[in-house]
């Protein structure tokens, strides 16, 4: 829905964007519309050019969560990686971080030729 917007013309950021779509999806769930970690994965995409229509920019300040969606792109490109525990478990690395729903913003935004 985020990156949509920005295909119909709407002069909106990609955290304008962002704020919309979840405020749609979940217009009474104030915690899932906080989550950072998927937000901060779709802003990071956007940041590096990777998001189809959304020009690079800075759009988050230093975050892992939008490291970690940027790895995952490069390797779903190379075709090694296909499911949210392949791409999680690779991104992370080990780390004992929990999986906070980037990896599913990475591949709504794959499976729907959304990534660049």
């Amino acid at each position: 829905m985020a990156v949509r917007m920005n295909l119909y013309g709407k002069a909106l950021t990609p955290a304008d964007r962002w704020q919309d779509a979840v405020q749609k999806l979940y217009p009474s769930a104030l915690p899932a519309q906080k989550k950072i970690g998927p937000r901060a994965a779709f802003l990071g995409l956007c940041e590096a050019g990777l998001v189809k229509g959304i020009a690079a920019g800075e759009f988050v300040s230093g975050n892992r969560h939008k490291d970690y969606a940027v790895e995952a792109v490069k390797l779903l490109k190379a075709g090694t990686h296909k499911t949210v525990s392949q791409l999680w478990a690779t991104v992370s690395e080990g780390d004992e971080a929990d999986h906070q729903s980037q990896m599913d913003v990475v591949l709504a935004l794959w499976k729907n030729g959304l990534i660049v």
